[in-house]
Protein backbone atom coordinates (compact mmCIF):
# COMPACT_ATOMS: atom_id res chain seq x y z
CA UNK A 1 0.00 0.00 0.00
CA UNK A 2 1.26 3.46 -1.25
CA UNK A 3 1.93 5.61 1.94
CA UNK A 4 0.00 8.61 2.78
CA UNK A 5 1.89 11.85 3.03
CA UNK A 6 0.89 14.80 4.80
CA UNK A 7 2.71 17.75 2.32
CA UNK A 8 3.03 17.74 -1.53
CA UNK A 9 6.44 15.62 -2.65
CA UNK A 10 8.87 18.32 -4.24
CA UNK A 11 9.07 16.92 -7.57
CA UNK A 12 11.77 19.08 -8.58
CA UNK A 13 13.89 17.69 -6.57
CA UNK A 14 13.05 14.12 -7.48
CA UNK A 15 13.15 14.43 -10.91
CA UNK A 16 16.47 16.23 -11.11
CA UNK A 17 18.63 14.21 -8.99
CA UNK A 18 21.30 11.95 -10.34
CA UNK A 19 21.54 9.37 -7.59
CA UNK A 20 19.57 5.76 -8.08
CA UNK A 21 16.29 6.18 -6.85
CA UNK A 22 15.37 4.67 -3.60
CA UNK A 23 12.24 2.95 -2.26
CA UNK A 24 11.13 5.98 -0.96
CA UNK A 25 11.69 7.88 -3.66
CA UNK A 26 9.65 5.66 -6.09
CA UNK A 27 6.66 5.56 -3.43
CA UNK A 28 6.93 9.72 -3.30
CA UNK A 29 6.39 9.82 -7.35
CA UNK A 30 3.61 7.48 -6.78
CA UNK A 31 2.16 9.81 -4.29
CA UNK A 32 2.45 12.38 -6.39
CA UNK A 33 -0.04 11.30 -8.86
CA UNK A 34 -2.08 10.20 -6.23
CA UNK A 35 -1.97 13.56 -4.52
CA UNK A 36 -2.96 15.53 -7.11
CA UNK A 37 0.25 16.99 -9.15
CA UNK A 38 0.06 14.85 -11.84
CA UNK A 39 0.39 18.29 -14.60
CA UNK A 40 3.64 19.35 -12.40
CA UNK A 41 4.75 15.49 -12.33
CA UNK A 42 4.41 15.57 -16.34
CA UNK A 43 6.01 18.68 -17.28
CA UNK A 44 8.81 18.03 -14.81
CA UNK A 45 9.32 14.76 -16.74
CA UNK A 46 9.17 16.40 -20.16
CA UNK A 47 11.93 18.29 -19.04
CA UNK A 48 13.76 15.82 -18.12
CA UNK A 49 13.03 14.00 -21.71
CA UNK A 50 14.11 17.28 -23.44
CA UNK A 51 17.49 17.37 -21.34
CA UNK A 52 18.31 13.77 -22.17
CA UNK A 53 17.17 14.36 -26.07
CA UNK A 54 20.06 17.17 -25.82
CA UNK A 55 22.85 14.10 -25.17
CA UNK A 56 22.72 14.86 -21.69
CA UNK A 57 22.60 10.39 -21.29
CA UNK A 58 22.04 9.36 -17.39
CA UNK A 59 20.95 5.84 -16.60
CA UNK A 60 19.07 7.55 -13.62
CA UNK A 61 17.53 10.45 -14.94
CA UNK A 62 16.05 7.71 -17.69
CA UNK A 63 14.49 5.48 -15.10
CA UNK A 64 13.20 8.44 -13.41
CA UNK A 65 11.72 10.39 -16.44
CA UNK A 66 10.18 6.48 -17.31
CA UNK A 67 9.21 5.53 -14.45
CA UNK A 68 6.97 9.40 -13.89
CA UNK A 69 5.61 8.41 -17.65
CA UNK A 70 4.54 5.30 -16.33
CA UNK A 71 3.02 6.47 -13.49
CA UNK A 72 0.86 8.98 -15.13
CA UNK A 73 -0.20 6.20 -17.54
CA UNK A 74 1.60 7.35 -20.50
CA UNK A 75 3.22 3.75 -21.29
CA UNK A 76 3.97 4.64 -25.03
CA UNK A 77 6.39 7.37 -23.85
CA UNK A 78 7.43 5.39 -20.50
CA UNK A 79 8.81 2.27 -22.66
CA UNK A 80 11.73 3.45 -24.54
CA UNK A 81 12.92 5.42 -21.34
CA UNK A 82 12.69 2.59 -19.67
CA UNK A 83 14.31 0.13 -22.30
CA UNK A 84 17.38 2.10 -22.54
CA UNK A 85 17.61 0.81 -18.32
CA UNK A 86 17.57 -2.83 -18.57
CA UNK A 87 19.72 -4.78 -16.44
CA UNK A 88 18.22 -3.41 -13.30
CA UNK A 89 15.71 -5.25 -11.70
CA UNK A 90 13.32 -2.43 -10.41
CA UNK A 91 13.94 -0.75 -14.32
CA UNK A 92 12.96 -4.33 -15.99
CA UNK A 93 9.85 -4.28 -14.22
CA UNK A 94 8.66 -1.20 -14.71
CA UNK A 95 9.32 -1.43 -18.37
CA UNK A 96 7.31 -5.01 -18.20
CA UNK A 97 4.20 -3.11 -17.22
CA UNK A 98 4.39 -0.62 -19.84
CA UNK A 99 4.72 -3.36 -22.55
CA UNK A 100 2.28 -5.02 -21.31
CA UNK A 101 -0.23 -1.74 -21.49
CA UNK A 102 1.00 -0.95 -24.84
CA UNK A 103 -0.58 -5.11 -25.62
CA UNK A 104 3.18 -6.33 -26.55
CA UNK A 105 3.11 -9.46 -24.42
CA UNK A 106 5.85 -11.37 -25.40
CA UNK A 107 8.46 -8.47 -24.93
CA UNK A 108 6.54 -7.50 -21.30
CA UNK A 109 7.08 -11.53 -20.43
CA UNK A 110 11.24 -11.33 -21.41
CA UNK A 111 11.20 -8.14 -19.49
CA UNK A 112 9.54 -9.31 -16.04
CA UNK A 113 11.66 -12.92 -16.38
CA UNK A 114 15.03 -10.32 -16.73
CA UNK A 115 13.78 -8.21 -13.57
CA UNK A 116 13.89 -11.60 -11.96
CA UNK A 117 17.47 -12.43 -12.86
CA UNK A 118 18.36 -8.76 -11.75
CA UNK A 119 17.31 -8.41 -8.55
CA UNK A 120 13.38 -7.96 -8.99
CA UNK A 121 11.22 -10.54 -6.38
CA UNK A 122 12.13 -13.97 -8.37
CA UNK A 123 8.16 -15.31 -7.58
CA UNK A 124 6.61 -11.89 -8.13
CA UNK A 125 7.89 -11.84 -11.59
CA UNK A 126 7.40 -15.39 -12.34
CA UNK A 127 3.46 -14.64 -11.75
CA UNK A 128 4.01 -11.00 -14.21
CA UNK A 129 5.71 -12.97 -16.51
CA UNK A 130 2.72 -15.84 -16.50
CA UNK A 131 0.27 -12.91 -16.66
CA UNK A 132 1.57 -11.81 -19.76
CA UNK A 133 2.52 -14.87 -21.09
CA UNK A 134 -1.35 -15.45 -21.08
CA UNK A 135 -2.20 -12.32 -22.17
CA UNK A 136 -0.62 -13.35 -25.34
CA UNK A 137 -2.87 -16.43 -25.67
CA UNK A 138 -0.04 -19.30 -24.39
CA UNK A 139 -3.01 -20.33 -21.54
CA UNK A 140 -0.89 -23.67 -21.30
CA UNK A 141 2.69 -21.83 -20.87
CA UNK A 142 0.95 -19.51 -18.16
CA UNK A 143 -0.46 -22.08 -16.20
CA UNK A 144 2.74 -24.43 -16.02
CA UNK A 145 4.52 -20.92 -14.51
CA UNK A 146 1.76 -20.24 -12.01
CA UNK A 147 2.58 -23.53 -10.88
CA UNK A 148 6.33 -23.54 -10.96
CA UNK A 149 5.69 -19.89 -8.81
CA UNK A 150 3.24 -21.92 -6.50
CA UNK A 151 5.81 -24.43 -5.84
CA UNK A 152 8.36 -21.47 -4.90
CA UNK A 153 5.48 -19.94 -2.17
CA UNK A 154 4.13 -17.78 -4.72
CA UNK A 155 0.58 -19.12 -3.77
CA UNK A 156 0.47 -16.67 -0.55
CA UNK A 157 0.63 -14.01 -3.19
CA UNK A 158 -2.13 -11.67 -3.86
CA UNK A 159 -0.58 -11.36 -7.66
CA UNK A 160 -1.25 -15.41 -7.94
CA UNK A 161 -4.60 -14.89 -7.00
CA UNK A 162 -5.16 -12.47 -9.42
CA UNK A 163 -3.35 -14.35 -12.52
CA UNK A 164 -5.51 -17.59 -11.55
CA UNK A 165 -8.27 -15.43 -12.13
CA UNK A 166 -7.88 -13.82 -15.51
CA UNK A 167 -6.80 -17.69 -16.23
CA UNK A 168 -9.98 -18.77 -15.37
CA UNK A 169 -11.77 -15.68 -16.95
CA UNK A 170 -9.73 -16.48 -20.25
CA UNK A 171 -10.89 -20.35 -19.67
CA UNK A 172 -14.86 -18.97 -19.63
CA UNK A 173 -15.23 -19.85 -15.44
CA UNK A 174 -16.46 -16.44 -14.44
CA UNK A 175 -17.32 -17.53 -10.76
CA UNK A 176 -13.86 -18.73 -10.57
CA UNK A 177 -12.00 -15.66 -11.88
CA UNK A 178 -14.48 -13.40 -9.40
CA UNK A 179 -13.50 -16.01 -6.40
CA UNK A 180 -10.23 -15.90 -6.90
CA UNK A 181 -10.24 -11.79 -7.73
CA UNK A 182 -11.84 -11.20 -4.75
CA UNK A 183 -9.06 -13.54 -2.73
CA UNK A 184 -6.69 -11.59 -4.40
CA UNK A 185 -8.53 -8.25 -2.62
CA UNK A 186 -8.77 -9.89 0.33
CA UNK A 187 -5.13 -10.52 0.19
CA UNK A 188 -3.87 -7.02 -0.64
CA UNK A 189 -6.56 -4.75 -0.61
CA UNK A 190 -5.23 -1.86 -2.99
CA UNK A 191 -4.25 -4.89 -5.77
CA UNK A 192 -5.55 -2.27 -8.49
CA UNK A 193 -5.98 -4.49 -11.52
CA UNK A 194 -8.35 -7.35 -9.55
CA UNK A 195 -10.14 -3.68 -8.52
CA UNK A 196 -10.01 -2.72 -11.94
CA UNK A 197 -11.73 -6.31 -13.31
CA UNK A 198 -14.46 -6.30 -10.64
CA UNK A 199 -15.32 -2.47 -11.17
CA UNK A 200 -16.14 -3.34 -14.79
CA UNK A 201 -17.85 -6.16 -13.98
CA UNK A 202 -19.86 -4.67 -11.75
CA UNK A 203 -20.69 -1.69 -14.09
CA UNK A 204 -21.60 -4.10 -17.05
CA UNK A 205 -24.02 -5.97 -14.33
CA UNK A 206 -25.47 -2.66 -13.58
CA UNK A 207 -24.18 -2.39 -9.60
CA UNK A 208 -23.43 1.40 -10.06
CA UNK A 209 -22.52 2.00 -6.39
CA UNK A 210 -20.53 -1.08 -5.96
CA UNK A 211 -18.98 -0.02 -9.25
CA UNK A 212 -17.51 3.40 -7.99
CA UNK A 213 -16.28 2.22 -4.90
CA UNK A 214 -14.04 0.12 -6.73
CA UNK A 215 -12.84 2.48 -9.46
CA UNK A 216 -11.98 4.81 -6.25
CA UNK A 217 -9.97 2.26 -4.39
CA UNK A 218 -7.83 1.50 -7.64
CA UNK A 219 -7.57 5.00 -8.50
CA UNK A 220 -5.74 5.71 -5.08
CA UNK A 221 -2.83 4.50 -6.25
CA UNK A 222 -1.11 5.19 -9.42
CA UNK A 223 -0.68 4.21 -12.73
CA UNK A 224 -3.50 6.18 -13.61
CA UNK A 225 -5.63 4.26 -15.76
CA UNK A 226 -7.27 6.95 -17.60
CA UNK A 227 -9.92 4.80 -18.98
CA UNK A 228 -10.18 4.22 -15.62
CA UNK A 229 -11.00 7.55 -14.65
CA UNK A 230 -13.06 8.11 -17.51
CA UNK A 231 -15.57 5.19 -16.15
CA UNK A 232 -15.87 6.50 -13.10
CA UNK A 233 -16.73 9.65 -14.06
CA UNK A 234 -19.30 8.48 -16.49
CA UNK A 235 -20.74 6.75 -13.41
CA UNK A 236 -20.55 10.03 -11.44
CA UNK A 237 -22.37 11.92 -13.87
CA UNK A 238 -24.84 9.15 -14.20
CA UNK A 239 -25.54 9.49 -10.63
CA UNK A 240 -25.66 13.68 -11.44
CA UNK A 241 -23.11 13.77 -9.44
CA UNK A 242 -21.57 16.06 -12.00
CA UNK A 243 -18.51 17.92 -9.29
CA UNK A 244 -17.54 14.53 -8.98
CA UNK A 245 -17.27 13.79 -12.39
CA UNK A 246 -16.08 16.75 -13.71
CA UNK A 247 -13.01 16.21 -11.27
CA UNK A 248 -12.38 12.78 -12.34
CA UNK A 249 -12.17 14.12 -16.34
CA UNK A 250 -9.74 17.21 -15.19
CA UNK A 251 -7.43 14.33 -13.78
CA UNK A 252 -7.35 12.79 -17.14
CA UNK A 253 -6.38 16.05 -18.66
CA UNK A 254 -4.12 16.90 -16.21
CA UNK A 255 -2.04 13.48 -17.73
CA UNK A 256 -3.17 13.91 -21.31
CA UNK A 257 -4.21 17.69 -22.12
CA UNK A 258 -4.96 16.48 -25.76
CA UNK A 259 -7.43 13.46 -24.29
CA UNK A 260 -10.53 14.57 -26.78
CA UNK A 261 -12.55 12.60 -25.60
CA UNK A 262 -12.18 13.87 -21.45
CA UNK A 263 -12.50 17.32 -22.85
CA UNK A 264 -15.44 16.27 -24.74
CA UNK A 265 -16.89 14.75 -21.38
CA UNK A 266 -16.20 17.69 -19.00
CA UNK A 267 -17.51 19.93 -21.73
CA UNK A 268 -20.95 18.91 -21.57
CA UNK A 269 -20.76 18.73 -17.90
CA UNK A 270 -20.02 22.53 -18.17
CA UNK A 271 -22.90 22.88 -20.57
CA UNK A 272 -25.73 21.49 -18.67
CA UNK A 273 -24.64 22.40 -15.32
CA UNK A 274 -23.96 25.67 -13.36
CA UNK A 275 -22.81 23.72 -9.71
CA UNK A 276 -19.70 25.15 -7.86
CA UNK A 277 -16.72 23.38 -8.33
CA UNK A 278 -14.73 22.88 -5.02
CA UNK A 279 -11.72 21.20 -6.35
CA UNK A 280 -10.12 21.08 -2.65
CA UNK A 281 -12.71 19.71 -1.43
CA UNK A 282 -12.94 16.68 -4.05
CA UNK A 283 -9.23 16.14 -3.43
CA UNK A 284 -9.76 15.95 0.23
CA UNK A 285 -11.95 13.15 -0.06
CA UNK A 286 -10.24 11.37 -2.59
CA UNK A 287 -7.18 11.42 0.17
CA UNK A 288 -9.64 10.15 2.74
CA UNK A 289 -10.78 7.55 1.26
CA UNK A 290 -7.42 6.43 0.48
CA UNK A 291 -6.36 6.38 3.72
CA UNK A 292 -9.10 4.37 4.44
CA UNK A 293 -7.62 1.53 2.06
CA UNK A 294 -4.21 1.60 4.12
CA UNK A 295 -3.52 -1.45 5.69
CA UNK A 296 -3.59 -1.37 10.01
CA UNK A 297 -0.55 -3.93 10.19
CA UNK A 298 1.43 -0.39 8.71
CA UNK A 299 1.04 0.96 11.73
CA UNK A 300 2.34 0.51 15.25
CA UNK A 301 0.37 -1.27 17.79
CA UNK A 302 0.94 -3.59 20.40
CA UNK A 303 0.93 -7.49 19.49
CA UNK A 304 -2.19 -8.60 21.58
CA UNK A 305 -3.80 -5.37 19.23
CA UNK A 306 -2.84 -6.64 15.68
CA UNK A 307 -3.75 -10.16 16.65
CA UNK A 308 -6.75 -9.23 17.78
CA UNK A 309 -7.72 -7.45 14.92
CA UNK A 310 -6.18 -10.34 12.67
CA UNK A 311 -8.66 -12.67 14.10
CA UNK A 312 -11.74 -10.57 13.70
CA UNK A 313 -11.02 -10.12 9.76
CA UNK A 314 -9.80 -6.58 9.96
CA UNK A 315 -7.28 -5.42 7.23
CA UNK A 316 -7.46 -1.58 6.72
CA UNK A 317 -8.76 1.79 8.32
CA UNK A 318 -11.99 1.11 6.40
CA UNK A 319 -12.71 -2.40 7.90
CA UNK A 320 -11.70 -0.54 11.54
CA UNK A 321 -13.95 2.35 11.43
CA UNK A 322 -16.67 0.08 10.63
CA UNK A 323 -16.57 -1.60 14.13
CA UNK A 324 -17.82 -0.14 17.31
CA UNK A 325 -16.04 -0.06 20.07
CA UNK A 326 -18.45 -2.91 21.72
CA UNK A 327 -17.60 -5.29 18.50
CA UNK A 328 -13.78 -4.59 19.50
CA UNK A 329 -14.08 -5.67 23.18
CA UNK A 330 -16.67 -8.92 22.29
CA UNK A 331 -13.28 -10.14 20.38
CA UNK A 332 -11.24 -12.61 22.07
CA UNK A 333 -8.35 -11.32 24.81
CA UNK A 334 -9.50 -7.66 22.85
CA UNK A 335 -9.47 -5.40 26.62
CA UNK A 336 -9.56 -1.82 27.87
CA UNK A 337 -5.96 -1.09 26.97
CA UNK A 338 -6.00 -2.46 23.31
CA UNK A 339 -9.33 -0.26 22.54
CA UNK A 340 -7.74 2.88 24.15
CA UNK A 341 -4.65 2.05 21.97
CA UNK A 342 -6.75 1.77 18.94
CA UNK A 343 -8.63 5.04 19.77
CA UNK A 344 -5.90 6.81 19.77
CA UNK A 345 -4.00 5.10 16.48
CA UNK A 346 -7.87 6.60 14.72
CA UNK A 347 -7.44 9.78 16.49
CA UNK A 348 -4.36 11.08 14.66
CA UNK A 349 -6.11 10.28 11.96
CA UNK A 350 -9.02 12.41 12.28
CA UNK A 351 -11.26 8.52 12.64
CA UNK A 352 -13.30 7.05 15.28
CA UNK A 353 -14.81 3.56 15.64
CA UNK A 354 -18.01 3.46 14.22
CA UNK A 355 -18.00 6.18 12.05
CA UNK A 356 -18.77 3.81 8.65
CA UNK A 357 -20.67 1.55 10.85
CA UNK A 358 -23.94 2.17 9.22
CA UNK A 359 -22.63 1.90 5.60
CA UNK A 360 -23.59 -1.39 3.84
CA UNK A 361 -20.48 -3.48 3.07
CA UNK A 362 -20.33 -4.15 -0.83
CA UNK A 363 -22.77 -6.90 -1.75
CA UNK A 364 -22.10 -9.95 -3.27
CA UNK A 365 -21.21 -9.38 -7.60
CA UNK A 366 -24.29 -11.48 -9.47
CA UNK A 367 -22.77 -12.50 -12.41
CA UNK A 368 -24.08 -14.89 -15.76
CA UNK A 369 -21.90 -16.29 -18.16
CA UNK A 370 -21.85 -15.75 -21.57
CA UNK A 371 -21.11 -18.66 -24.55
CA UNK A 372 -17.72 -17.98 -26.19
CA UNK A 373 -17.84 -16.44 -29.61
CA UNK A 374 -16.95 -19.78 -31.12
CA UNK A 375 -20.02 -21.29 -30.11
CA UNK A 376 -22.12 -18.66 -31.89
CA UNK A 377 -22.86 -16.91 -34.71
CA UNK A 378 -22.67 -13.30 -35.54
CA UNK A 379 -25.52 -12.00 -34.40
CA UNK A 380 -25.79 -14.14 -31.13
CA UNK A 381 -22.25 -12.98 -29.75
CA UNK A 382 -22.75 -10.81 -26.59
CA UNK A 383 -22.81 -7.04 -27.13
CA UNK A 384 -20.33 -6.80 -24.20
CA UNK A 385 -17.75 -7.93 -26.89
CA UNK A 386 -17.58 -4.60 -28.05
CA UNK A 387 -15.85 -3.61 -25.20
CA UNK A 388 -18.04 -0.16 -25.19
CA UNK A 389 -17.02 2.84 -22.77
CA UNK A 390 -19.24 2.69 -19.76
CA UNK A 391 -21.81 5.04 -20.68
CA UNK A 392 -22.67 3.30 -24.14
CA UNK A 393 -22.67 0.53 -21.96
CA UNK A 394 -25.54 1.43 -19.98
CA UNK A 395 -27.43 2.16 -22.62
CA UNK A 396 -27.30 -1.26 -23.59
CA UNK A 397 -28.51 -2.25 -20.13
CA UNK A 398 -31.66 -0.06 -20.07
CA UNK A 399 -32.88 -0.73 -23.95
CA UNK A 400 -32.27 -4.36 -22.75
CA UNK A 401 -29.80 -4.93 -25.51
CA UNK A 402 -28.12 -8.30 -25.10
CA UNK A 403 -26.69 -9.79 -28.29
CA UNK A 404 -25.37 -8.20 -31.05
CA UNK A 405 -28.34 -9.14 -33.30
CA UNK A 406 -30.38 -6.83 -30.33
CA UNK A 407 -28.17 -4.36 -31.39
CA UNK A 408 -27.90 -3.77 -34.80
CA UNK A 409 -31.68 -4.61 -34.77
CA UNK A 410 -31.93 -0.55 -33.52
CA UNK A 411 -31.70 2.42 -35.00
CA UNK A 412 -29.70 5.49 -34.90
CA UNK A 413 -32.47 7.72 -33.51
CA UNK A 414 -33.48 4.77 -30.94
CA UNK A 415 -30.37 4.65 -29.24
CA UNK A 416 -29.96 8.27 -29.02
CA UNK A 417 -33.39 8.68 -27.48
CA UNK A 418 -32.06 6.88 -24.55
CA UNK A 419 -30.49 8.44 -21.14
CA UNK A 420 -26.61 10.43 -21.53
CA UNK A 421 -26.57 8.64 -25.36
CA UNK A 422 -25.41 10.93 -27.48
CA UNK A 423 -23.52 11.11 -30.49
CA UNK A 424 -20.42 10.56 -29.20
CA UNK A 425 -21.39 7.37 -27.50
CA UNK A 426 -23.43 6.77 -31.14
CA UNK A 427 -20.23 7.39 -33.24
CA UNK A 428 -18.49 4.90 -30.55
CA UNK A 429 -21.39 1.82 -31.70
CA UNK A 430 -21.38 2.73 -35.25
CA UNK A 431 -16.94 2.46 -35.26
CA UNK A 432 -17.57 -0.84 -32.76
CA UNK A 433 -19.51 -2.63 -35.18
CA UNK A 434 -18.23 -1.33 -38.71
CA UNK A 435 -14.90 -3.04 -36.92
CA UNK A 436 -16.57 -6.55 -37.24
CA UNK A 437 -18.55 -5.93 -40.80
CA UNK A 438 -22.01 -5.00 -39.15
CA UNK A 439 -24.16 -1.77 -38.56
CA UNK A 440 -27.61 -0.01 -37.34
CA UNK A 441 -30.87 -0.71 -38.93
CA UNK A 442 -31.36 2.23 -41.50
CA UNK A 443 -28.07 3.69 -40.71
Amino acid sequence: MVATLTQPVDIRDLMSGTAALTAEDVRALEQAVVNGQASELRQAAYAVANELEEGSRSKAKEFRAGLAFYLLGQSRVAEPMLSRCQGDGIADYYRGQALLGLGRYSEAAEAFAASGKHGYDKVQAMLLQAGATRAGGDLSKAEELLKTAASQGGATKAEYSYQMGCLMADRGDTYGAVEYFTRAIDMNPGHQRALFWLAQLNAQRGNDEDAVKLYERALAKPPLHLSALLNLGLLYEDSENYPAAAFCFRRALEVDPTHSRARLYLKDIESTTNLPFDEDSLRQQQRQKQMLQTAVSDFEMSVRARNCLQKMGVQTLEDLVRLTEQDLLSGKNFGETSLREIKEMLDAKGLKLGQLASKEKPRDFGIQESLSPQQQTMVSRPVAELNLSVRARKCMTRLGIVTLGDLIARTPDELLESKNFGVTSLNEVRSKLNDIGLRLRND
